[in-house]
């Protein structure tokens, strides 16, 4: 049996929705003996530059929907070691041969003094595995809304969608800062342009679709949708800045500033005004295009 004290203490989050795979992966660095990682890690992974917008309904399942095998190079980007287990959709022949595998992983990593972040934790989001108890065959879980729970070995991979997707830290290599930054601009100036997979919008042709959305289709009905979306990229924007402003890259730092401050406002008024009224949609579809054109920008400059 082992456990280890995980908590999203000293994680910023700026609206509450920050995307819940960078949250945990900060979380598990943060409470490590690779703490040093944890304020680098959700901008050089690339996930302070990624946006996928589902155009029908914004739904908030196309946040989480990309190539899920990325993860290990994208966190390794960092300077990081991982390791990583995974088992899809039409791979029932090898379920238990991965599930398995997944088990010693996390539990060797636990051992190693590092969480593991796994999905469907949550209930249909990212979550850390913080102990292991081989008697009662279940793991100790702490959720993206900081709850406590367990789940039993049989049952990941085999939550609400059945998808195993496991990854852990299993090390570093020296990596030197001006590396770390050229191979982050390079991560997201690819993302930005729409080279990474994804079934919708993704990059900056999310902003269009976020856009159309609100300017022709936004409802009462869909307004949570919405914040989901404001929330989730507007915490991921605050990493961007204070990454490039961290490594004075002060020209990228400045235009992340205001990509940030722009969803963080369209942010705070879906939060405090009725969204369906049109002066309140024009708002928020001001503070889009603004950001949209200072990512447009950013994106010339790391291209």
């Amino acid at each position: 049996m082992a456990k280890l004290n995980v908590t999203f203490d000293g994680i910023t989050d700026t609206t509450g929705y920050l995307f819940s795979l960078a949250k945990c992966v900060a979380a598990v660095l943060k409470n490590s003996e690779y703490e040093s990682y944890a304020e680098d890690i959700i901008a050089a992974s690339g996930f302070a530059f990624r946006m996928w917008a589902d155009p029908k309904q914004l739904c908030p399942s196309a946040a989480s929907i990309w190539e899920f095998k990325k993860q290990k190079q994208w966190f390794e980007n960092s300077g990081l070691v991982c390791g990583y287990t995974e088992r899809l959709w039409g791979e029932d022949a090898v379920e238990e041969a991965r599930r398995c595998a997944a088990v010693e992983q996390i539990r060797a990593s636990i051992d190693s003094g590092c969480g593991a972040v796994a999905w469907d934790i949550s209930g249909c989001e990212w979550g850390i595995l913080t102990g292991y108890d081989d008697e009662a065959a279940c793991f100790d879980t702490l959720k993206i809304d900081g709850s406590r729970s367990q789940v039993s070995y049989e049952k990941l991979g085999k939550l609400e969608l059945p998808i195993l997707s496991v990854l852990t830290i299993s090390g570093k290599q020296e990596k030197a800062a001006a590396d770390i930054v050229a191979e982050t601009k390079r991560t997201a100036a690819s993302h930005l342009k729409g080279e990474e997979w994804c079934e919708n919008a993704a990059g900056l042709a999310a902003y269009e679709a976020l856009i159309s959305f609100v300017r022709d289709k936004l409802t009462a009905d869909t307004a949570w949708n919405l914040e989901y979306y404001l929330g989730t990229y507007g915490a991921l924007k605050w990493y961007a800045w204070k990454f490039f402003e961290r490594y004075g890259e002060t020209e990228l730092a400045g235009l992340y500033r205001t990509v940030y401050e722009a969803w963080k406002k369209a942010f705070d008024i879906k939060q405090s005004q009725d969204v369906t009224r049109e002066d309140v949609r024009a708002e928020i579809l001001q503070c889009l295009r603004t950001a949209e054109q200072a990512e447009q920008e950013a994106l010339r400059q790391m291209a």
